[in-house]
């Protein structure tokens, strides 16, 4: 039999390179979505101004008291595994909003066949019924009520701006990772372009629909 300090050292030795081999696999795991930013961020081919501000450190969807416009509870987090195009507005919609939510449908549309890889998401603020009008533009849109108490808790605005100005994009992870301050007409070909740049940097990874 060996002695115990033999065996105490053999133990140390196994545990050690456990740990090891866990930080391996989480450092291959994460590589593809380390490139891809990279890409993105670093070596841009090509050029070009960005629109997207990179959010610093990332922030996962949290456990929100989110729920369907039927008052159905629903977990944000099951929208895990696409990408994920979000505005945030009050059930009223105002001008921006109604902007917002025409922009995100054509920024989804532009992207052609990646299209598929991307969800366009409303969030509600508040408890009002969204207009019967607004409803059937909404079709291909996931719409989730979730306070504006509750958001505070993951999304934050430009400086000097409310939530509703900007449009958010959240990768197939469930980590917001940028924030598209105010989009116009003018300026959402970049917004474009900047959408694509991640989709093709992340297309070694990212599959369209959720497992």
């Amino acid at each position: 039999m060996p002695a115990p300090s033999d065996a105490l050292a053999q133990d140390v030795q196994r545990t050690r390179s456990g740990r090891w081999k866990m930080l391996l696999l989480a450092l291959v795991c994460a590589a593809p979505v380390a490139a891809s930013y990279f890409s993105y961020y670093v070596w841009r081919p090509g050029g070009g101004t960005s629109l997207g501000v990179l959010i610093d450190p990332q922030r996962p969807i949290p456990a929100l008291a989110a729920t369907d416009l039927s008052g159905q509870p629903f977990d944000l987090r099951k929208l895990q595994g696409q990408w994920l195009l979000v505005s945030v507005g009050a059930a009223r919609c105002d001008a921006r909003c109604e902007s917002n939510l025409y922009l995100q449908r054509q920024l989804r549309e532009s992207l052609g066949k990646d299209k598929e890889r991307v969800d366009w998401v409303w969030l509600v603020s508040d408890d009002e019924r969204v207009p019967d009008g607004l409803r059937p533009a909404l079709g291909q849109a996931t719409v989730v009520r979730v306070p504006a108490r509750e958001l505070a808790q993951w999304l934050t605005p430009e400086a000097g701006h409310p939530l509703s100005d900007a449009l958010y994009v959240v990768d197939p992870m469930g980590h917001w990772m940028m924030r598209f301050p105010t989009v116009t007409q003018e300026n959402a070909s970049k917004a474009k372009r900047d959408l694509a740049r991640l989709l093709r940097a992340s297309a070694s990874w990212d599959q369209p629909g959720r497992e």
